[in-house]
């Protein structure tokens, strides 16, 4: 009976984290650039019936089931990597991309230290010297790997390729360095819509185009996210219900059979 307990628990905790995931998303409903995450969860028996089936240890060595838990395994999180609606802002600043790729900036930290980070929010500006940065501050990086700086004095125009150009010149002066992987399970998130990656990643070229005046939005759909959450609370609510009838059971059993 007591495990019984433990599997409404576990369920519990894992409509949870689905909750916590549900309203992270919902606050960056409006976050430019940002995308979807989701939680897995894997139940007993495919955890058990997936062992089962798994040959790599060979067929003479004994294998442990591991410990036995009726409950929910909590499994991984990921992240929606398609592409967001675009609107139209009509400053020149705000640049969308159109197919897979990242912006590529360079990210400073409070103690002064730089790193590489990518994004799709394209959110952009111009500082007093002149670079272009994120709303955030951190620079732009062009395809050599250098900081973008334009003429403040001057117009510019960016085509579909990411190339800058400015005044009547029609040859670029710079261009937008635009990154794409080749498997995005290598890319890790930092903070609300930068991306960083780890050990293992590999560029690929980028297929993704440049549209000066617009924005990509988020990509969560509110109506859906609600109602997840309505789903994700009855079934937590359910759980519940579940432990408080086991509670009641338990307390007959000890306070009046025991009496028998």
């Amino acid at each position: 009976m007591l495990k019984g307990l433990y599997t409404a628990y576990t369920g519990m905790v894992n409509e949870q984290r689905r909750m916590d995931v549900l309203t992270n998303n919902l606050a960056n409903a409006n976050t430019n650039g940002y995308k979807k995450e989701g939680a897995t969860s894997q139940a007993f028996d495919d955890v058990l019936a997936f062992k089962i089936k798994d040959m790599s240890e060979g067929r003479g060595s004994a294998r442990a089931l591991g410990i036995n838990n009726l409950g929910v395994k909590i499994g991984e999180g990921y992240t929606d990597y398609s592409q967001g609606p675009v609107k139209g802002t009509e400053n020149p600043f705000d640049l969308a991309l159109s197919g897979e790729g990242f912006f590529e900036v360079q990210y400073m930290n409070r103690e002064g230290e730089t790193s590489t980070k990518y994004t799709r929010d394209g959110s952009f500006t111009m500082n007093a010297q002149g670079y272009l940065v994120t709303h955030d501050g951190d620079f732009v990086i062009n395809t050599t790997g250098a900081r973008i700086r334009l003429d403040p004095e001057l117009d510019f125009r960016v085509d579909t390729s990411g190339n800058i150009m400015q005044g009547d010149e029609n040859s670029p002066v710079t261009t937008i360095r635009i990154r794409d992987f080749v498997d995005y399970d290598y890319l890790e998130k930092f903070g609300e819509n930068y991306y960083q990656t780890v050990d293992g990643y590999r560029f690929q070229d980028a297929t993704a185009k440049v549209n000066q005046g617009y924005l990509e939005t988020s990509n969560i759909s509110v109506v859906t996210e609600m109602t997840n959450m309505i789903n994700v609370s009855r079934a937590y609510e359910t759980n519940q219900k579940v432990i408080q009838t086991y509670d009641s059971s338990l307390e007959i059993a000890v306070n009046q059979l025991g009496k028998l």
